[in-house]
């Protein structure tokens, strides 16, 4: 399953919109891959609307991976799971979901970034690249250290943290395979700014 481009991230505390409509947007402009974050909703709530989200990216055939919730994942039958360094251990993970279902970590420094390699991660989340509003990330990696860590390991590597149109070509030339994103789409008309990126992306790939 190829895990590249732009990783569309939801937040609700952005926008005022439903996950499930966000979503929609940004799959009509051609985002293949969603990652559903949710922190305040109820567990049974995050299910059903993790159901939603799998019909819908199943519509457009795109990735659904759930954040944190292993069993949530499991059981709206998604892609995969993100999981960060606080939740359960990779290895327990995989022997829950098996080989077919993705397998994503957060790492921070390049020991967790090694860690998550050889424990089996299918890919690593790393950053904050930036100074990020969504979350409270810790400090910023920076560029040379997203760059350091996309030459050591070989699994995808996808930056993330305050990825924006005015600094995303520095990302991208450390060779990471994705970028995620989730203010820089959801601030203002979320069409056109999720064309915005697709735009970008396309017209460096040629």
């Amino acid at each position: 399953m190829y895990l590249g481009g732009l990783c569309f991230i939801t937040d609700r505390t952005i926008q005022g919109l439903s996950c499930e409509d966000m979503t929609h947007k940004v799959l009509m402009k051609g985002v293949g891959w969603i990652q559903f974050r949710e922190k305040e909703k109820t567990r049974r709530e995050t299910y059903e609307e993790a159901v939603k989200l799998r019909r819908l990216t199943r519509d457009y055939n795109a990735i659904l991976i759930i954040n944190d919730f292993l069993d949530i994942a499991m059981c709206a039958d998604a892609d995969g799971v993100h999981l960060g360094q606080d939740d359960l251990p990779l290895g327990k993970a995989r022997k829950i979901m098996g080989r077919d279902r993705i397998i994503g970590i957060s790492t921070h420094n390049m020991e967790q970034a090694i860690e998550a390699e050889k424990s089996g991660a299918d890919y690593i989340g790393f950053g904050p690249v930036f100074q990020t509003r969504t979350k409270n990330a810790g400090e910023p990696k920076g560029i040379d250290m997203l760059y350091q860590v996309k030459k050591q390991v070989d699994i995808p590597v996808v930056a993330i943290g305050g990825i924006n149109l005015e600094n995303i070509s520095s990302v991208l030339q450390t060779g990471v395979d994705a970028i995620a994103v989730a203010s820089a789409i959801l601030v203002g008309n979320i069409e056109e700014n999720a064309q915005r990126f697709m735009n970008y992306l396309k017209t460096r790939n040629e």
